[in-house]
């Protein structure tokens, strides 16, 4: 395992890696239930959709620990299963098994991407600053989707949709209170392990509290062939509503798999000081591949796009820098496949305060940025912001390589920008129009 993983090499320890793996899960562990609450409003089985997530989550993190060997689990992602039926199927009319295949398409052009040199220059093609940005920006975000599942920040909808503050007195918001304290103090006084210490703690605290609820049950194996291999069916009729639809939800599924996945990869591997001296990530063209692979799976099993999931920092921080850690989190999907409720003990409310940690120690990265310089503070702001407010990496990156193009364009410093940046920056502004966002 020494030899495979190179624990100790990376300056990591076994005893890390289970640990940031159980940790990671555990912040994780709630896509199992709403990612099927999710596909199901599209007339899909509740519980092949949560086998599907569990299968096609334990094989993404299996593809990426031995294909990169590195500490980042995938899953489903969010954002992206509310487009699947929401936009997909409510709004453009597709039946969810062409949406499947949508899916299905999506993941192997992106897969074409990964295995081209187009990976690498997408990667290398972002300025070192923009990636300190996005390193920030996912801090943020991540520590909004915290309050968001805790309660403590609540979202309305409606134009324009707004946010406030919850009831933190009471209920699961309390709860995630108080365990952000304990997870504090705990950091404070450098005690190993506190961010798994700290869910566990609140998770026994929630008890008395009404938020922690246990449930023992057993899940039909059966069911999962109710989506198994749908996506295939799904190519019959998939030109029905028109091209520009069809292109614009696989641009859609394409362009946030593979920069949402690239702005985690690079933004949590750079704050915890795993990029190398050219600002890389060894191993992260493979992860790309790995996720890539994974959304094709998760398109057959039944499940939106499978992506490498931002609570994998949560692992990191923790010491994780293997892919041993990969695994372990792979395994416990496959566990729930078995015991989903079990998972389902942790309430988010004991998830939550590792979040916003994580957040603090990413946010970090904003000092890298040089704010005096406006030709930077403009597309690095924009950048962290549109992260959390348009709850979404991949936007997020969008406006900043947009806005980081026209800066330079309009100050005559054309040649300053990658020739790829403009392309993307093109790419984005067309996916905006198609979407009807421009």
């Amino acid at each position: 395992m020494e030899k495979f993983f190179k624990i100790k090499e990376r300056g990591s320890s076994v005893s890390k890696e289970i640990l940031g793996g159980l940790v990671t899960f555990f912040a994780m562990a709630y896509i199992i239930f709403v990612n099927p609450n999710y596909l199901s409003q599209s007339g899909m089985n509740f519980t092949a959709v949560m086998l599907a997530t569990c299968i096609s989550s334990a094989i993404g993190c299996f593809l990426t620990a031995f294909l990169a060997d590195v500490p980042f689990a995938q899953a489903p992602g969010m954002g992206l299963n509310a487009f699947f039926t929401y936009t997909v199927v409510f709004s453009m009319g597709y039946t969810w098994q062409q949406g499947l295949a949508i899916v299905l398409i999506s993941g192997l052009i992106f897969l074409i991407i990964t295995i081209s040199p187009l990976r690498s220059k997408i990667v290398n093609s972002i300025p070192a600053f923009l990636k300190a940005a996005i390193s920030a920006g996912i801090g943020l975000f991540i520590a909004f989707i915290g309050m968001l599942n805790s309660g403590i920040v609540l979202a309305f909808g409606g134009e324009p949709g707004y946010t406030s503050l919850g009831g933190i007195t009471h209920g699961a918001t309390l709860l995630t209170i108080i365990g952000l304290v304990i997870t504090i103090i705990l950091l404070v006084w450098k005690v190993k392990g506190a961010i798994l210490i700290g869910i566990i703690a609140t998770t026994l605290i929630g008890i008395p509290f009404h938020v922690t609820k246990f449930a023992w049950d057993s899940t039909s194996f059966s069911a999962l062939g109710e989506t198994f291999g749908q996506c295939f069916s799904g190519f019959k009729g998939l030109g029905a509503y028109g091209i520009l639809p069809l292109i614009t939800a696989i641009l859609s599924f394409a362009i946030v798999d593979c920069f949402d996945t690239v702005g985690t990869l690079i933004g949590t591997a750079g704050n915890a000081g795993m990029l190398n001296e050219k600002g890389e990530l060894p191993g992260g063209d493979r992860a790309l591949v790995a996720d890539a692979v994974a959304t094709c799976v998760g398109a057959i099993f039944g499940t939106s796009t499978v992506t490498t999931f931002v609570e994998s920092s949560t692992g990191i921080q923790e010491g994780a820098r293997t892919g041993l850690h990969s695994i372990v989190v792979g395994i416990l999907f496959l566990l729930a496949c078995f015991l989903a409720p079990v998972a389902g003990i942790i309430p988010s409310a004991a998830t939550a305060p590792a979040l916003i940690i994580v957040g603090v120690y990413m946010i970090a990265g904003a000092a890298k940025v040089e704010w005096s310089n406006l030709e930077q503070a403009i597309p690095a702001f924009l950048t962290i912001a549109m992260m959390p407010l348009a709850y979404s990496i991949s936007d997020g990156i969008g406006f900043g390589m947009i806005s980081f193009s026209v800066i330079k364009l309009v100050r005559g410093k054309a040649k300053e920008v990658p020739v790829l940046v403009y392309i993307l920056s093109i790419i984005f502004i067309a996916k905006y129009i198609l979407a009807g966002r421009i």
